[in-house]
């Protein structure tokens, strides 16, 4: 129930001014770590969301990373989710990317803001044409009385809607960019003596400090 991490240490003078450089770079390698046939990460763009509501109380879930950019890192999901429900009465969210495998994680910390509507169709239409209709399939978070009231839901949707035919984008759903106060890049090492670099924005700049594990 303990691995001893045997990876090698990242160092500040190897870390570019901002984390969204570094960031590209860990991912570039995850997502080459997830393609290798030999490899057992999966999903590098898999992370927790966690929120809070008004009163504090925390959630956390995994949701697919869709994009990321210097604005920040953006989800996308339906606007009446618990997640959802915690944004509006709490913006403050963190993200985690447990890339285990690679000995590395890494945190985000930040304010969530809800995408425009044409982010939200143009990414929309892009997802496979099933994944469109469980978006109105699915009234996420709620309580439903059976797996079979869900399946014929979206058999209606798709006898309305047959594979070719555009499906709107609900008005319900769409996307969130969480941009980052902070992001934390988390590399293992021996004896539980980690390395933990961290960006804290200042402004419009970056300062990179190093953290006791």
């Amino acid at each position: 129930m303990r691995a001893q991490y045997r990876t090698d240490g990242i160092a500040e003078a190897d870390f570019p001014g901002d984390p969204f450089q570094q960031f590209e770079r860990w991912f570039q390698q995850a997502a080459a770590e997830a393609a290798d046939p030999a490899g057992v990460l999966a999903e590098p763009n898999a992370m927790v969301v966690s929120t809070a509501d008004a009163e504090g109380r925390p959630s956390s879930r995994t949701v697919l990373l869709k994009g990321f950019d210097e604005r920040g890192f953006v989800f996308f999901t339906n606007y009446e989710s618990r997640k959802a429900r915690d944004i509006a009465e709490n913006a403050r969210v963190s993200l985690l990317f447990p890339w285990h495998p690679m000995g590395r994680q890494v945190i985000v910390e930040g304010v969530a803001e809800r995408t425009g509507r044409e982010e939200t169709v143009h990414y929309f239409r892009s997802r496979p044409h099933g994944s469109q209709l469980g978006a109105w399939a699915s009234a996420q978070s709620s309580v439903i009385a059976t797996r079979a009231e869900l399946d014929a839901a979206y058999a209606d949707l798709a006898a309305r809607y047959p594979e070719g035919e555009q499906v709107p984008a609900p008005p319900h759903w769409g996307g969130f960019r969480v941009r980052p106060e902070t992001v934390e890049f988390w590399q293992g090492r021996t004896n539980r003596l980690h390395d933990r670099l961290r960006y804290t924005r200042a402004g419009t700049a970056w300062t990179l400090q190093r953290l006791c594990p």
